[in-house]
């Protein structure tokens, strides 16, 4: 019967409620909450985790939300997200004017109705009020709460017993709060103690033996009271520790080599340690015979020695970054590609010995890769990726940054050999142009997201054959000077799916481009624009009326972009959260209309 409502007659609650459980999407699910009252309600009561920005009274904030939402299990609190709200807590719409300003400081300018400092940050009370109101409470982030304390953390452990998730990143808590937490939440599996600069060894020494038995995942950062002792307790209780993260000048080859001994599960370990050296990599590859994910940091005190032990000993290794490790050469990473033939995860940053050789048995090795880093290798030449092009048939994503020897032969090579290849981010490789990005257009049809940056030999053509062969969702071309309307055009008419781009510094780039990408990418989300010279107020016109999905606007240092243009805009752009200009070409009026989005470049310095 027309009009008849089926849905809350014939659905009962509980299905509704599952129904909403599925909807990943949180706008999605606002919008679902406003179609009646039992859907808002029963919204409510599917909610299972929140996001929490800073707020003028986190406290009050908290109790607000639990009596709304109680079966919550996941809580992100981020004060470094700023965020206001539109009514004072507690009073209606109307009846109050005060406005809750975004957290700035840790204190208030102005005074509360009792004379007191208004709290910006969520205080003990707040974090005791969680524990209180949020009942089945599971995992609990704490960003940069500054003024959490070791009372509070107290406080919320003794009643949120069932907590299996813990991150008090940037919190200044104490060991007296930590053991707390060690004795009251025995079912805690993961806990993030990074930049927690009150702590010491004799917290975390109590939490391993308080949550020896459950804690599967830690990670410790700039934490200069936490040394080889404390890591010799968590390898002596932690039996189960499968995830570890290390970034810390005081911890030695000794914590870590009782960390791996102790732990023979240990699945994931980053380590960014100056004073750990070869003998370190040698226990793990000896222990830890389950790695699969490896990163170092920053490693000035081994060589190819320890990297060679990990091929031999770790033969699950599915992941491996090595970052700024000066030492390495050709032989550490041959070692590994010979051993770890799993291997589908590989970065290489600045380790300026490792060159062709080493990349060249990755290709003939790893048959299984998927995605390749390779950044600011100088010695790389195109005989490797040509080899990885070979041998590497499910490559999925390549990034290439400042690599001076690679060239058209290079990408010409994966792009026919690495045919299912979907991402592909190319910067400062000043020998890659139109040949190359030819044969992955031609070839790479499932590619959606390229990024070829200041890669100034790349022109119209290189784009003409991917707009025929792939639809792109995301394209950055910023600084490759030869590209202009063609180019572009031939993107817009064949990637309809287009939702972020990024054209700045094209000085050859017009109004015609815009036109068509109004046209032809109506899912158009985020765009770039500073630096074209060529673009008016009329090409940027006719995108903003067809792209009414815009949401981000980058337009500073476009001459011929005016007042009139900015404002056209902020005036069609419903959806629009950040539009960057110049400050002169924001008018009074446009300025009142739209003040909260519009940002300014600094040029009057």
């Amino acid at each position: 019967m027309r009009g008849h409502d089926w849905i809350n007659t014939c659905l009962p609650d509980e299905l509704i409620e599952e129904i909403f459980q599925r909807v990943d999407s949180k706008s999605d699910r606002d919008a679902c909450s406003l179609v009646c009252k039992r859907w808002l309600g029963l919204e409510r009561l599917s909610r299972t985790t929140l996001r929490i920005g800073a707020s003028s009274c986190p406290d009050l904030f908290v109790n607000l939300l639990a009596s709304r939402f109680p079966n919550v299990k996941t809580v992100h609190i981020d004060e470094r997200l700023a965020i206001s709200l539109p009514v004072h807590l507690g009073k209606r719409r109307g009846r109050d004017k005060t406005k809750l300003t975004p957290r700035r400081l840790h204190y208030s300018d102005e005074k509360s109705e009792e004379g007191d400092f208004e709290s910006v940050s969520l205080t003990d009370n707040g974090l005791t009020a969680l524990a209180d109101e949020f009942v089945k409470l599971e995992k609990l982030s704490l960003i940069w709460c500054s003024d959490i304390s070791s009372f509070g953390l107290t406080s919320f452990a003794q009643k949120c017993a069932s907590l299996r998730s813990l991150d008090l990143q940037g919190c200044y808590i104490g060991d007296q709060g930590l053991a707390a937490v060690g004795k009251c939440c025995q079912q805690l599996q993961d806990l993030n103690l990074r930049f927690c600069e009150g702590l010491s060894d004799r917290g975390l020494i109590d939490l391993a033996i308080g949550c020896g038995e459950s804690l599967k995942s830690l990670g410790v950062a700039a934490c200069a009271k936490i040394t080889d002792i404390s890591l010799e307790a968590v390898g002596s209780n932690c039996k189960f520790l499968e995830t570890l993260s290390l970034d810390s000048e005081y911890i030695h080859n000794k914590g870590v080599m009782a960390v791996a001994q102790g732990c023979n599960l240990l699945k994931v370990l980053k380590i960014q340690c100056s004073n750990v050296t070869d003998d370190t990599l040698t226990a793990v590859a000896t222990s830890c015979l389950s790695l699969e994910l490896l990163a170092l940091y920053s490693f000035q005190q081994f060589t190819d020695k320890g990297l060679c032990a990990v091929g031999k000993g770790c033969k699950k290794l599915k992941s491996l970054t090595l970052s700024d490790c000066y030492f390495l050469s050709d032989k550490g990473l041959e070692a590994i590609a010979t051993g770890c033939t799993e291997l589908t995860h590989l970065e290489v940053n600045g380790c300026h010995n490792i060159g062709t050789i080493g990349l060249e048995s990755v290709g003939r090795s790893c048959l299984h890769l998927t995605e390749l880093a390779l950044l600011y290798c100088q010695r790389i030449s195109n005989c490797a990726l040509s080899e990885v092009g070979k041998g590497c048939k499910n490559l999925q994503a390549l990034h290439l940054v400042d690599c001076s020897s690679v060239g058209d032969d290079a990408i010409s090579n994966i792009g026919r050999g690495c045919q299912n290849l979907k991402k592909l981010h190319i910067r400062r490789c000043y020998e890659v142009g139109n040949k190359g990005i030819i044969a992955v257009g031609e070839h790479c049809h499932s590619l959606t997201d390229l990024s070829l940056r200041f890669c100034d030999r790349v022109g119209d053509e290189a784009l003409i054959a991917i707009g025929q062969g792939c639809s792109l969702q995301y394209l950055n071309v910023s600084g490759c000077i030869q590209i202009g309307d063609a180019g572009i055009v031939a993107i817009a008419r064949g990637c309809p799916r287009l939702t972020q781009l990024d054209v700045s510094v094209l000085q050859n780039l017009g109004d015609m481009a815009l036109v068509e990408l109004g046209e032809g990418c109506p899912l158009l989300k985020d765009i770039v624009l500073s630096h074209c010279h060529q673009i008016t107020d009329v090409g940027l016109s006719h995108l903003v009326k067809k792209c009414t999905m815009l949401k981000s606007c980058q337009a500073v240092y476009c001459p011929r972009i005016t007042t009139a243009g900015v404002a056209t805009v902020v005036s069609t752009c419903p959806n629009m959260k950040k539009l960057l200009v110049e400050k002169c070409k924001v008018s009074p009026r446009t300025r009142r209309r739209a003040g909260s989005i519009i940002s300014y470049l600094c040029v009057e310095l």
